[in-house]
């Protein structure tokens, strides 16, 4: 799972830590460790700036453990090369997306068209409530 966009792909920095998992993979479930968890120091990589790193554990602070790493864990695959595919590509797409900077809305203020259709809409339904009124027997 190489770079992403021409942005950094923190792959070399990436530890990993393998532990028995439940799910597929029969009686050799209690035998292989194929579970794989990933870890990644956010602080102390230097593929990114500071404001990157900023960024970063702004936006993924829920996945970041009180001693700053990122981790993310598989166990949906039999192999455990193939859950370390798996949280290699997790790891990467997660720091992409936080590092993207949402476009800033512009405001905008309704057109003269929208203006006077809400105004005749308005008078519309003033008038059919006003039909609906009951017709007072003194007037």
């Amino acid at each position: 799972m190489g770079n992403f966009d021409g942005m950094r792909s923190i792959n070399a920095e990436i530890l990993f830590k393998t532990a028995r998992s439940g799910g597929k993979g029969g009686q050799n479930v209690n035998k292989v460790e194929t579970m794989v968890t990933g870890f990644w120091l956010v602080k102390k990589t230097n593929l990114f700036s500071d404001e990157e790193k900023i960024r970063l554990q702004e936006k993924l602070h829920s996945r970041i453990n009180a001693e700053g790493f990122l981790f993310v864990k598989s166990q949906s695959e039999r192999t455990q090369a193939g859950n370390k595919t798996l949280v290699i590509k997790k790891m990467n797409e997660l720091v992409k997306k936080a590092l993207i900077i949402p476009k800033k809305r512009k405001a905008t203020k309704p057109t003269k068209e929208a203006k006077e259709k809400r105004m005749e809409t308005k008078r519309k339904n003033a008038f059919q409530k006003q039909l609906r009124q009951k017709i007072s027997a003194h007037e």
